[in-house]
């Protein structure tokens, strides 16, 4: 990396926190424009053509947009997940691509296992009939939920966030782990928490055996639609199957499928293959679905201590140190 240390141009294309945008605006010559606001846009456009540092999330980083901005130097995403960005175009160009992996790693856990729960003891079927006034008289067995604790849990990926899932599980809830990833991770030294709870099982093993699925998995090309109609067939009757990956690893028409002509209890989605979900997707009214709009992160804490982190990752790309975490290309 070859970023000297002057005043740079940069552009902020997701508001950041004042005192973080401050941080910026000490070191550097910062526009701030949100390519999603239509006022904005043309500020953002024009911004590119001069910017040696983009700063935001949740916004497509294509090779159109790449060309727009000769200058550019680093991105850093105030994200872990890089779906959004051309990553062959950024690394033919030797663009930096930063992210915020680690930070959000429990509160996105935390959001996984209250989806096993509200899919699990039907929270948001059940608050709605209080809430509705329908709740008149106890509930009868048509309304019941099933046990959470002592069941099987098979978590597919098994990086931070899939560790962070089987500890609630596993230490929690006194829940036997299956997992699934492309290699078995060293317990012993990476998780000794885990030793002997959590074991490394073959993908069409997990699906037969586990009575709650939950993907925890990274979009790549090994794992786009990896849940199919073959997959949701192998799992077990009235099994629940949670996502809070990414929603392109699902092929969202065989769930559906298996929802409405299988064996499968119930889903919990925080995530989605087009977001914000549209108005026509069955998944928005199902009732055996609990759909949430990807809040995996959304804490006051821990979306503040992304914006740290990119802040500085962006900082100290542009000081030519290299940043606290680089996403490495090879890895996408």
């Amino acid at each position: 990396m070859t970023i000297s240390s002057d005043r740079k141009k940069v552009l902020v294309f997701r508001e950041l926190p004042p005192d973080q945008l401050a941080r910026l605006q000490a070191r550097h010559d910062v526009t701030v424009a949100n390519p999603r606001l239509p006022e904005q846009l043309p500020a953002f456009q024009a911004a590119l053509a001069t910017a040696e540092g983009l700063i935001g999330s949740s916004y497509k980083v294509d090779a159109a947009l790449l060309a727009a901005a000769p200058q550019l130097k680093v991105i850093s995403s105030v994200s872990v997940g890089v779906d959004n960005y051309a990553l062959d175009a950024l690394a033919a160009r030797g663009i930096v691509l930063c992210h915020t992996p680690g930070v959000l790693t429990e509160t996105t856990a935390d959001t996984i296992f209250s989806l096993v729960m509200a899919t699990s003891r039907r929270l948001v079927e059940l608050a709605g009939l209080v809430r509705e006034g329908r709740w008149t008289r106890n509930i009868g067995e048509e309304l019941f939920g099933w046990d959470v604790h002592g069941k099987t849990l098979g978590i597919l990926g098994f990086g931070r966030i899939g560790q962070a899932v089987a500890r609630r599980a596993a230490l929690g809830f006194g829940m036997p782990v299956l997992y699934h990833s492309r290699r078995p991770v060293d317990l012993a030294r990476d998780a000794p928490e885990l030793a002997g709870k959590a074991v490394h099982t073959p993908l069409d093993e997990l699906l037969m055996r586990a009575d709650i699925v939950a993907a925890v998995l990274p979009l790549s090309n090994e794992t786009r639609g990896l849940m199919g109609g073959r997959e949701f067939g192998l799992m077990k009757p009235g099994a629940i199957f949670i996502n809070g990956g990414r929603g392109a690893t699902v092929q969202e028409a065989a769930l559906l499928h298996a929802l409405n002509h299988g064996s499968l209890r119930a889903a919990g989605l925080d995530v989605f293959a087009t977001e914000p979900l549209p108005m026509d997707s069955p998944l928005r009214t199902h009732p055996k679905v609990t759909a949430l709009p990807h809040i995996g992160s959304a804490t006051v804490e821990t979306r503040y201590a992304m914006a740290v982190l990119a802040t500085t990752n962006l900082l100290q790309a542009l000081a030519g140190e290299r940043p606290t975490a680089v996403f490495e290309m090879s890895a996408g």
